[in-house]
């Protein structure tokens, strides 16, 4: 189609040379008249053939669906799954890799040597809860102690504490301690 459409410009370019475009009108029509026949005919297989492999796709997708949930089915051994969080709880403690604002699990897998989808598992079964929830509370922990023991603002101990905004700080501290960080600083006032 391309090379038919290069073909109809050189026409109109050599009639427009050779006869000052008196016949580009007649070349444009023949061309048009053969082209969009060829252009819907591509758009029917086009449209024929993607719908019948979406068919295909869906039924994979909904066997590897099925295969997924048999597998969230299957608990991780007691034993392992509290290795992993012991592990996952002194990498958080000696290394503070919660400090970090741009931790992701898969960060975290890398670090802990761990896949991802183990370390997700394990969590939520030894902690019922997901590992951001998890993560926020170490923060929360930290934030915690410089309220308490420093006159920093509010803003840089939620920066210095791992979080990105001081709204997730704010729902976090408020979900972990039942209070604002303003009124916790207040309650707990050390210095």
């Amino acid at each position: 189609m391309l090379l038919f459409s290069a073909l109809i410009d050189s026409a109109m370019s050599l009639d427009f040379i050779y006869n000052q475009g008196r016949f580009s009108l007649y070349i444009l029509t023949v061309g048009h008249v053969v082209l969009i026949p060829v252009l819907a005919f591509a758009v029917i297989v086009v449209g024929v053939s993607t719908s019948s492999s979406d068919e295909v796709a869906n039924s994979e997708l909904t066997t590897s669906h099925e295969e997924k949930e048999a597998l969230t089915d299957e608990r991780m051994p007691e034993a392992r799954a509290q290795e992993i969080v012991a592990l996952f709880d002194r990498q958080m403690r000696e290394k503070t890799h919660y400090l970090d604002p741009e931790l992701t699990l898969s960060k975290l897998s890398r670090k802990l040597g761990i896949p991802a989808k183990q370390i997700s598992a394990a969590v939520n079964q030894i902690h019922q809860k997901n590992i951001s929830k998890l993560i926020n509370e170490y923060r929360i922990d930290h934030a915690l102690q410089a309220l308490t023991k420093s006159e920093d603002s509010i803003t840089q101990i939620f920066m210095n504490s791992g979080f990105q905004t001081k709204s997730n700080f704010n729902r976090e501290f408020s979900r972990v301690t039942g209070m604002t960080p303003s009124d916790y600083r207040k309650q707990h006032r050390q210095i």
